[in-house]
């Protein structure tokens, strides 16, 4: 696209930074981490760019200055979305975090059919759309981003709106069986097929999205068109496809070599001896599956006693939803495990599970990827999972193994070359990993070649620029459609 004539706006829930306010009331700034931000952030350096979202606190005169004046530094535009307490609440907390994220990632039962939710995700939808709608020129395109958001195309047109608005879910999506379990399944499916492009992580998802468009819209016709679906449905055509996410391959592979890095990481490798790390670093969610991880990893020192004193399972978690029952619940679970575990197997001068609960800095994110022999990513369900893919990059000595879980979408990319596991089999796992630490050096040496130049070919750039091709291709054929219609 023609980042003179286009501008590009980002739409999705929160901004690429996070705002609070001190003990004093002064509002505070600071860059934004998680994979929708990591991801976009190189793409927006790009395109003159707007991005919308919610700035993470009650909004005033005050915070969208703070944030207005960040985006101008950072070379972007920011666009504050204020939210009350109560629709922060009711739209996010309750609908997008009990209704959808459980859902499609298959923890039905975790679900929370609250009615209260939906009316406040339809406002606040309206309210996203509404933000955009006061600032969209002839010319701009709109990218709208995650769950959070399915409403926004409807709610865009509602506003009359025309404008090219595409979609992409970062999350999996659920079968026609889970799906159809939401109560307001046909209101989400009808907002959904009012953008012009909607991707996905995977093919398996995009199988997944069509067949519910079949059960529950039977009037509706499925077409293919090359490597992506048209959808028809009353006289308006929906493109549908898979766009696997990834990273900046090249900001990654060169950072990893920085000296902080590398310092950092020679001190770990240092503090280890002979034994061989083994890393895994996630978000605090449910889907992560890190309980059963840990059991794995028991099963590991267990069934292959000849590993104790070799082998250490470094696990860092991120926190999240720190006022959320069950995640706080999880984090007792799974703080228990780590002790019964420890307790079971330490021996003087080894400790064969160490622990972090907090957030990394990226200098020692790098290094921990630097210096692990295997990473251990092991979720029970997930859209994509980058940290798949920026270990590869970053594992600087190329002779790392990628355990990967066959639910995370990454593995529909990587599978020639990781290790697959199914992380519900704690065996399984377990073998994968002894499997791991015997790997030959020349064995892991190709298979992160490898696995670099899957990365490296299909990186962030392609994952943005793909999208962003297909549709202004969109457009293109609606525009030819629509004049041959006029011609009949």
């Amino acid at each position: 696209m023609n980042s003179m004539t286009h501008r590009l706006f980002i739409v999705s829930n929160r901004l690429p930074v996070v705002v609070n306010r001190d003990g004093s009331g002064r509002v505070n700034v600071e860059r934004g981490a998680g994979g929708l931000v990591t991801a976009l952030r190189p793409v927006i350096r790009r395109h003159p760019s707007v991005w919308f979202g919610w700035p993470g606190c009650e909004g005033d005169g005050e915070v969208r200055e703070v944030v207005r004046q960040h985006g101008v530094d950072a070379g972007y535009d920011l666009h504050s979305i204020d939210l009350t307490p109560t629709e922060v609440n009711l739209y996010y907390n309750g609908f997008s975090n009990e209704v959808l994220w459980p859902l499609f990632h298959d923890f039905i039962w975790l679900c929370n059919f609250d009615p209260d939710y939906w009316p406040a995700y339809e406002s606040v939808n309206a309210k996203f759309a509404a933000a955009v709608a006061a600032q969209i020129q002839p010319d701009d395109v709109v990218w709208v981003h995650d769950y959070q958001l399915l409403l926004v195309g409807a709610k865009l047109r509602e506003l009359e709106i025309p404008h090219r608005v595409g979609f992409f879910l970062h999350i999996p999506f659920p079968s026609v069986d889970g799906f159809s379990k939401i109560p307001w399944r046909a209101e989400l499916l009808a907002g959904l097929l009012r953008f012009d492009l909607i991707g996905f992580q995977t093919d398996h998802d995009v199988r997944n999205f069509v067949r519910c468009v079949q059960t529950l819209i039977p009037a509706a016709k499925v077409h293919k068109a090359g490597r992506r679906i048209r959808l028809n449905i009353l006289q308006r055509n929906v493109i549908v496809g898979a766009f696997p996410i990834s990273i900046d391959y090249d900001r990654f592979a060169k950072r990893s070599r920085d000296d902080d890095v590398v310092q950092q990481a020679a001190v770990i490798r240092h503090h280890l001896g002979d034994q061989q790390l083994v890393l895994g670093i996630d978000r605090l969610d449910y889907t992560k599956g890190i309980p059963r991880r840990l059991k794995a990893f028991a099963e590991v020192l267990t069934a292959y006693p000849e590993l104790r004193r070799r082998i250490t399972l470094l696990q860092v978690i991120v926190p999240s939803r720190t006022d959320v029952l069950r995640y706080q619940a999880l984090k007792e679970d799974i703080e228990r495990l780590i002790g019964e575990i420890n307790g079971r197997f330490t021996q003087p001068g080894w400790i064969p599970i160490q622990y972090m609960y907090r957030t990394l800095c990226e200098t020692e994110l790098l290094a921990y990827f630097h210096s692990a022999d295997i990473a251990l990513i092991t979720p029970l369900k997930d859209g994509m999972n980058l940290v798949a893919k920026e270990y590869c990059v970053a594992n600087a000595a190329g002779t790392g193994v990628l355990i990967l879980s066959e639910f995370a979408g990454a593995a529909a990319q990587l599978s020639t070359e990781a290790v697959i596991v199914n992380p519900f089999d704690k065996k399984m796992t377990a073998a994968a990993i002894h499997h791991a630490f015997e790997m030959a050096t020349a064995d892991r040496v190709r298979r992160m070649q490898n696995l670099r130049r899957l990365v490296r070919r299909d990186n962030v750039f392609k994952w943005a620029d793909d999208f962003l091709a297909e549709l202004r291709a969109t457009a293109a054929r609606d525009s030819v459609t629509h004049a041959a219609r006029a011609i009949d």
